[in-house]
């Protein structure tokens, strides 16, 4: 059964978040698809996820390239799975895909300061229980790890 987590983002940006998320998932084995709104914001992230830590980068590509499907994480604005990931992380407010029981898991990522945002993820996750997905949310403590909360 897919498993569709939200995490809350309060007082870490995506950036912080988004690539120790992705880091574990391929500790898993899993292939990775982070699905964004606009193409500014992959271009922003493509840049980001070859400089964000001092000692290495984390392996990634973009739709655009022609070896996608090679791409052990792929950043996107479509609701594809050219490589074929495992795990499928949305930000920006990405739509669910209708595919969603094709993944082990759906990450949405949503900025907890961002009342649109919060009242989209309550939708997704009354959409996601009534579909019968196994919904957990998540919520940073004050030292920044992770707690599940519901």
């Amino acid at each position: 059964m897919t498993e569709i987590l939200f995490y809350h983002l309060q007082r870490q940006p995506i950036e912080r978040v988004l690539p120790s998320l992705l880091e574990r998932s391929l500790e898993r084995g899993w292939r990775a698809v982070v699905q964004a709104a606009t193409d500014e914001r992959v271009d922003a992230l493509d840049a980001h996820l070859w400089t964000y830590r001092e000692d290495g980068f984390l392996a990634h590509g973009t739709y655009r390239e022609s070896e996608a499907a090679a791409q052990p994480v792929l950043l996107t604005v479509h609701d594809h799975n050219p490589n074929g990931a495992h795990v499928r992380f949305l930000i920006d407010g990405a739509p669910v895909p209708a595919d969603a029981a094709t993944y082990q898991r759906v990450v949405l990522l949503f900025d907890g300061e961002d009342d649109d945002a919060v009242a989209a993820a309550r939708a997704h996750w009354s959409e996601a229980k009534a579909n019968g997905f196994a919904a957990t949310y998540w919520q940073a403590d004050e030292h920044g790890r992770w707690e599940k909360k519901a």
